[in-house]
């Protein structure tokens, strides 16, 4: 099962330079979107409706901003949105797939910005952690795939030494991320693949993305425990670039079922 998870930044615009055509090359199974910047009736018939896949939209209450999108190219047994708190289901940050085998979830975590503070983040940070310590009680698998925003370890950012004090590499978020793949148990299914530098999946403009240069990886697979046998191959899609003064790229997982 190949999936992938990429922020757009924008779906209808993404899907105007040629997003679905890329997804069709790649032969994904499950593709996990964020950061739609629409709601599901503003998308055109071509966004709502791409070939061979059936997709799933939860939208933010805010114009403009957020929303989650999950395309799946088997029929999923059951469709969910949202992790019952205000942050998240306000603004359209969740939205998961079952499968025989494995729950898949789209998520976009807050960045700071007019609908949210560093308050704010950390808070929604915390309630994940609420969240996974319920999935754990679970008898299913989980993938949690999507824009994090935050690097976790100083491999996963250019200049780690100068952002100490910058948001998205602040030692309360490293701190989140530690207890995910410490006592929570869970895994980066990337770094069970890939353990290369410069893997970075956000830039902040064009020039650095084409120079990889002042990148992070702030996008990940985040997997339960039992899945971590399953990872075969993980990478950073750089051949395409998605978003508007900033980019993104997609990360790409696959995971070995049968």
């Amino acid at each position: 099962m190949k999936v992938i998870n990429v922020q757009v930044d924008g779906l209808e615009d993404a899907v105007a330079n040629g997003f679905y055509d890329w997804v069709a090359g790649h032969d994904a199974d499950v593709v996990c979107v964020q950061n739609l910047k629409a709601k599901e009736y503003q998308l055109s018939d071509k966004v709502l409706y791409p070939d061979n896949y059936n997709a799933y939209f939860f939208d933010g209450e805010p114009d403009n901003y957020s929303g989650v999108a999950i395309l799946t190219r088997d029929m999923p047994k059951a469709i969910m949105t949202g992790l019952a708190f205000e942050s998240c289901d306000r603004y359209g940050r969740y939205i998961q797939a079952d499968f025989e085998e494995v729950s898949i979830g789209s998520i976009l975590f807050p960045e700071i910005d007019e609908h949210n503070t560093l308050e704010d983040k950390l808070a929604f940070q915390q309630e994940f952690i609420e969240h996974l310590k319920k999935t754990k009680r679970k008898r299913r698998e989980f993938i949690f795939a999507g824009h994090f925003a935050v690097a976790h370890k100083s491999v996963d950012l250019s200049d780690w030494k100068g952002s100490k004090d910058q948001p998205g590499f602040l030692p309360e978020e490293q701190a989140f991320m530690d207890q995910i793949t410490g006592p929570l148990e869970f895994f980066d299914a990337f770094r069970e693949a890939n353990f290369g530098e410069n893997q970075f999946t956000w830039w902040p403009n064009a020039e650095a993305a084409r120079r990889n240069q002042d990148g992070w990886r702030l996008d990940y697979q985040i997997c339960t425990p039992e899945l971590r046998q399953y990872v075969v191959d993980a990478k950073v899609d750089r051949e395409q670039m998605f978003g508007g003064s900033e980019q993104y790229a997609a990360t790409i997982i696959e995971y070995e079922f049968d």
